[in-house]
């Protein structure tokens, strides 16, 4: 009920409950002491209340036992010391799903944000992390080009954690996890961290758990996360809802500019690599750097101050690499000093937060006892074509709803 509707009402009450402002009677439904209200007899309103967050954290911790509290004590002050088992730890326990520890692994990324929060306010507000999404089709040459960047930032002396997510299958569940081992050097590197997640189902290319993943390699002192992608289709770029800059990596055998705009991904790029640009290549891409320029001048710009650009990189010989961190750098600082960064992330936080609404809501509705009841013998007149498909979901959203 917003509270514009409400205000005209609230006004008409009498008695010692008077509101006379938006203000006020914000301030007014927010208190967490009962008040109690008279109402016309034309109008009921519902008492409302305000969730306070605090609370809810400050009764999860209550409820922490003396284990549970030290298991989570050590895994914060090992993360925020840099600890990579205690980073490990931690984003296996978001992972999880185990009702109990997904609870604790709230707990714990609660007391992540308000360090990160902290670490911001010293840096003039500024984020103290910066995050590239890499995407691209199977065969772009993703994790090498990782291997080759992420060498060239621990020397400069970043801290690199790269969060490289891997299909898993539809049959087994299985997931191969061979991203690690294509980056042997880097895996080796103190200053870089590594972590291979299986998709589990999840569509857009990331795993549900990957924008929490991101927080506690923020919160371990990793000033460059970088995420790679399963490979794409059509519509798999949920990893650009998660990331400052998008970067798109194309093979130089990756089709015409004809096929880049009808996979629909290049309008989310930031930034697009030509990749494997040398040796008998390097003609077919530049002829695919060009095609790819004049492919993004017919596509509406996703930012008002940046324009997509092409570069080619080679991973084999390491050349382009330098001068492409370079215009990552130009983004990020065009996107600082325009305030784009933070309204970025901030449209990327209510994007999650439907999704993870959408994706409870869905495990809810599977999960309720009116649903499971009525599900078989609706699947069973579905497959015969006694009932449409439509009709059938119609049913069984009707017994969800009407059933507490």
């Amino acid at each position: 009920m917003a509270v514009t509707w409400v205000l005209p009402h609230i006004r008409r009450v009498a008695g010692p409950f008077q509101v006379h402002t938006r203000t006020t009677l914000r301030n007014c439904l927010c208190k967490t002491a009962t008040v109690k209200l008279c109402y016309t007899p034309a109008f009921v309103l519902q008492q409302r209340r305000c969730v306070s967050v605090e609370t809810a954290i400050s009764r999860q911790v209550a409820d922490l036992t003396d284990r549970e509290n030290r298991l989570l004590t050590r895994l914060y002050h090992g993360l925020i010391g840099g600890q990579r088992a205690s980073l490990a730890e931690s984003i296996t326990l978001v992972e999880t799903q185990h009702p109990r520890k997904k609870e604790l692994a709230q707990v714990l990324l609660q007391r992540v944000l308000a360090y990160r929060q902290e670490q911001e306010r010293r840096n003039g507000g500024k984020p103290v992390a910066f995050r590239v999404g890499l995407s691209g089709p199977p065969g772009a040459g993703k994790s090498s080009f990782i291997e080759v960047i992420g060498k060239m930032l621990t020397r400069s002396g970043h801290k690199v954690s790269v969060l490289a997510v891997d299909p898993s299958s539809c049959t087994t569940g299985g997931s191969l996890m061979g991203d690690k081992t294509r980056m042997t050097e880097l895996s080796r590197d103190m200053n870089a961290y590594i972590r291979p997640s299986p998709t589990s189902g999840t569509l857009g290319g990331v795993t549900r758990t990957t924008n929490e993943a991101i927080v506690l390699c923020e919160g371990a002192g990793y000033d460059i996360v970088l995420v790679e992608t399963v490979g794409v289709g059509q519509s798999e770029f949920a990893v650009a809802d998660m990331v400052d800059m998008f970067v798109l990596l194309i093979p130089p055998a990756g089709g015409d500019e004809l096929q880049g705009i009808k996979r629909g991904i290049i309008e989310m790029a930031d930034l697009v690599v030509v990749t494997k640009s040398d040796g008998d290549l390097i003609v077919p891409a530049r002829r695919i750097q060009a095609e790819y320029t004049s492919a993004l001048k017919l596509l509406r710009k996703k930012s008002k101050i940046w324009k997509p650009k092409v570069v080619p990189v080679s991973s084999q010989t390491g050349q382009g690499v330098p001068e492409l961190w370079d215009t990552v750098l130009q983004f990020r600082d065009a996107m600082l000093s325009s305030g784009e960064l933070i309204v970025r992330r901030q449209t990327q936080q209510k994007v999650w937060l439907w999704n993870l609404i959408q994706e409870n809501a869905l495990r809810h509705f599977e999960q309720h006892p009116a649903v499971w009841a009525d599900l078989p013998e609706l699947e069973r007149r579905v497959t015969r074509g006694d009932i449409s498909p439509g009709l059938a979901a119609d049913l069984l959203l009707k017994a969800f709803t009407s059933t507490p």
